[in-house]
């Protein structure tokens, strides 16, 4: 195929035609259908009826950041080291029921299996400070997972428990991943199965779950409870409240690397975790064989933009749902989105009883990130209960509030969150953005402007290091209407692992959701060939919905 004939597709010069991936012109006349392939691309952009088996159907514009294909680069990364099977474990216990019927994601696929394990850490890796604590390990597999398949270590940082992700993950809609190897995830210190924080009184806690609503002025009300929780929790914890940051929560996965007796790990960082999996390959890179940051938060950002784009997924994902309510002929009526900022201005009034606008909007972020999310059964489930609450009955919407409260705002996630955080906005900043952001982001704008404010009167710590060598493949992915962290955050991630000598390879996922390998059958395909081979898809490949 010649450069005038691809001209006449519409492709105007070499230039732009690298845009979309295709390294070389010899690359190019190898793709005599690019335009049909292309066309596919777009076609995909909208949301299906469900979680995709689907294979990836095209190649898109390379993430920022990424390295151009070349030629030599087509011809495979270096070879990358073996994963291994663990030569001791830990005492692993069956808890299966215990860790579906916490969440909530059902009874998940026939011989599932959840096993549960403690593992002791030192509080500091440099053995500085003595004592350890307990983290809380889960394991999933299922009947015919290989016995001798190395695990991967999946972590999720402070987004939510690890171990809720991984049953989340393990009980969805598609399995390939689990089906070719366990899955191990650890939770952060402080959260989930780890051994608990308790240090908030009650009182403020449910200040800031609520965003103070009902306080006559609500900033200063959600400052004064940040310095109040802020107080208690460093009390509490002293003389170790900062030895829950990221690098800490990264020696905690070195001390399961100890404990299984092998010399490198296949890692998957899912959200918040990203930065606990790029802090284990600063701290350890020659302990990482494989490393997956699955609809990663961005690094190197202040908490206004982490923030900003996390809003801009969550509008993306309602929007979605949405789509997707309507063509089901669900209870929210001919304009669902309509009628959810109704019902969230509604709440804000205080016109839904106890239930805030913040407590709501929980539910609503907690529905669209699920694995679940896009079931009939489920969009069903979720619009009868807002409609409903829209009508005066709120018993449904407020049975949801406690498990969904419970998922992502324990005392541990706020240290977390808190430490974790870079240059968290002053009052008056975010008296400008809740007007901003309300008319820009109409759902979710006010409420995420207002809850910034929670971590104001924590001490600002240090962003932890980017790796500053990483010479293996790096697979992430990504989709824009992510309802957790948003898919603005990507391009700094491929620009971190590009900067350090590693090869990112982003998957972009055309469905809703959080994170992508719990609804995504063609993401999960690809890092099942990519912890077994170390090969990458094509950079820029797309996921159908």
């Amino acid at each position: 195929m010649s450069l005038r004939r691809l001209r006449s597709y519409g492709f105007g010069s070499l230039r732009r035609l690298r845009s979309y991936g295709f390294g070389s012109l010899r690359r190019l006349r190898s793709y005599a259908a690019v335009p049909v392939v292309l066309v596919a691309v777009a076609a995909s952009a909208g949301c299906g009826a469900g979680p995709s088996n689907r294979p990836a159907v095209a190649v898109e514009q390379l993430e920022p950041g990424s390295p151009a294909e070349t030629e030599s680069s087509a011809a495979g990364p270096p070879p990358a080291p073996d994963l291994q099977t663990p030569k001791s474990d830990l005492a692993w216990r069956d808890c299966t029921d215990a860790q579906l019927d916490q969440t909530g994601f059902g009874p998940g696929p026939e011989g599932l299996i959840i096993e549960c394990a403690d593992l002791s850490a030192p509080i500091d890796s440099s053995r500085a400070v003595l004592g350890t604590f307990t983290i809380g390990v889960a394991r999933a597999r299922l009947p015919q997972t290989p016995v001798d398949a190395p695990p991967l270590v999946l972590t999720s940082g402070s987004d939510r428990s690890s171990t809720s992700t991984l049953a989340g993950l393990a009980s969805g809609p598609v399995g390939s991943l689990l089906s070719a190897r366990p899955i191990v995830a650890l939770d952060r210190r402080g959260i989930g199965t780890s051994t608990p924080i308790d240090c908030m009184p009650p009182d403020v806690r449910e200040q800031l779950l609520n965003n103070a609503q009902g306080a006559p002025d609500q900033p200063a009300a959600i400052s004064q409870a940040s310095q109040e929780a802020t107080v208690a929790c460093k009390d509490f914890l002293q003389p170790h409240e900062l030895a829950f940051d990221t690098p800490h929560a990264a020696d905690d996965i070195e001390q399961l690397r100890l404990a299984w007796q092998v010399d490198t790990l296949g890692i998957i960082g899912s959200g918040n975790g990203a930065k606990v999996a790029l802090s284990y390959a600063q701290r350890y890179p020659q302990h990482v064989g494989r490393l997956v940051l699955d609809a990663p938060e961005g690094v190197g950002l202040d908490a206004t933009t982490t923030t900003e784009q996390q809003v801009q997924g969550a509008e993306a994902a309602l929007t979605a749902f949405a789509t997707r309510c309507t063509g089901l002929g669900c209870s929210l009526g001919a304009d669902p989105r309509a009628a959810i900022t109704d019902l969230v201005r509604r709440a804000d009034a205080g016109e839904l009883g106890t239930i805030s606008a913040n407590a709501l909007l929980t539910v609503v972020t907690g529905f669209l990130g699920s694995p679940r999310s896009d079931q009939a059964n489920h969009v069903a489930e979720l619009s009868d209960a807002l409609s409903a609450a829209a009508n005066g009955d709120t018993a449904a919407l407020e049975a949801m509030i406690p498990r969904e409260q419970g998922a992502i705002s324990s005392d541990g996630e706020f240290v977390s969150r808190c430490t974790d955080g870079q240059q968290w906005p002053p009052v008056e900043k975010v008296r400008g953005l809740t007007e901003t952001w309300g008319q820009q982001y109409p759902v979710f704008g006010k409420q995420a402007a207002l809850g910034m404010l929670a971590c104001t009167a924590w001490p600002a710590a240090k962003a932890p290091d980017l790796p500053a060598a990483l010479d293996i493949p790096v697979l992430v992915t990504r989709t824009l209407a992510d309802p957790v962290v948003g898919g603005g955050g990507a391009s700094s991630v491929t620009g971190a692992v590009t900067n350090a000598g590693g090869r990112p390879s982003v998957i972009e996922w055309r469905g809703y959701g959080h994170p992508v390998s719990a609804h995504s059958g063609c993401a999960q395909q690809a890092i099942a060939e990519y912890a077994a081979t170390a090969k990458l898809p094509t950079n820029g490949t797309a996921c159908p919905a």
